[in-house]
């Protein structure tokens, strides 16, 4: 890409996120992460090794966050996506973790995210 059309799509880019709610860019980070683990399929063992490295970043924050006392939402929402988030993180410790699984969960996040 040359740089007159890499900052073209940089300003592009920015001004997407800039419309987006906060809920919509959390759903981007899982969305994103998917990306990182369907991609993976093709990328062999490193990029396997870092799609789970960073999806086990993510749920530990998502994990974090509802366990705060701090967080707002209702206590049975918060202990169903700590569930979640402890099946995903359990998986992402396995020798070889189940990568549709956590595509899976990462899928109903983002689109529980978007709307």
């Amino acid at each position: 890409m040359n740089p007159e059309t890499e900052t073209q799509a940089n300003r592009g880019a920015a001004a997407y996120r800039r419309r987006l709610s906060t809920r919509q860019m959390e759903a981007e980070v899982f969305a994103r992460a998917n990306r990182a683990i369907r991609e993976s399929h093709d990328g062999g063992p490193l990029a396997r090794a870092r799609a789970v490295a960073d999806n086990r970043r993510l749920w530990d924050a998502v994990q974090a966050a509802v366990v705060d006392p701090g967080n707002a939402l209702p206590t049975e929402l918060r202990a169903s996506i700590a569930g979640v988030a402890m099946a995903v993180l359990r998986e992402c410790g396995t020798e070889q973790p189940d990568l549709d699984f956590i595509a899976e969960m990462n899928d109903h996040f983002a689109a529980a995210l978007w709307r």
